[in-house]
């Protein structure tokens, strides 16, 4: 069966990388949350959120069509960025599911659903690269359904994943928590 990523790492570098990926989480965050000003429109209230949601060709193109020339250029821009943001909330994510299953779960049957999730958050990265690869060929032009449909489908199973993952992760912490002060 697979194994953490993060297995053979020693505490002191976990640390390390814990707080760096937190670091470069939130200053990601605030850098996609800007682009996204630029993204609001009647059309895409909720900005590249709505464009991955579109779902259809019609949507797509009503949404690239809501933004102004410099509106696809933030568009574009959020969804490179989006390549070096997917690499580090898979990372940070991964690696707490790692934290907290290694300190409940280490030697029980639930330690593997931990590992499970580890390995589906590298999988939501993966949805979430032919994504954005899907938005950017319509961005740039290439109004096909199938590239709506690869985007919509592949942000389902992404957020999904992420969902699962953070739900173990605050359902554990909050475990943690009770082992701790019992």
């Amino acid at each position: 069966m697979f194994t953490s990523p993060f297995k053979n790492i020693t505490a002191k570098t976990k640390k390390k990388l814990t707080f760096s990926l937190f670091y470069l989480f939130i200053i990601s965050a605030v850098v996609l949350k800007y682009f996204n000003v630029y993204l609001d429109t009647a059309s895409a209230p909720y900005g590249i959120f709505s464009f991955e949601m579109a779902g259809n060709l019609d949507k797509s193109m009503e949404i690239i069509n809501s933004w102004s020339p410099l509106s696809k250029t933030f568009a574009g821009l959020s969804l490179g960025y989006d390549f070096f943001f997917l690499l580090i909330y898979t990372l940070f994510i991964s690696l707490l599911i790692h934290k907290v299953n290694e300190r409940l779960w280490i030697g029980k049957p639930f330690y593997k659903i931990g590992k499970l999730l580890i390995w589906g958050m590298f999988f939501s990265a993966i949805c979430d690269v032919a994504e954005n690869v899907s938005l950017i060929k319509l961005l740039i032009g290439s109004y096909k359904q199938y590239w709506s449909s690869i985007a919509f489908t592949s942000a389902i199973v992404k957020f999904t994943m992420i969902g699962i993952s953070l739900l173990y992760l605050i359902s554990n912490t909050v475990l943690l928590l009770f082992k701790k002060s019992s």
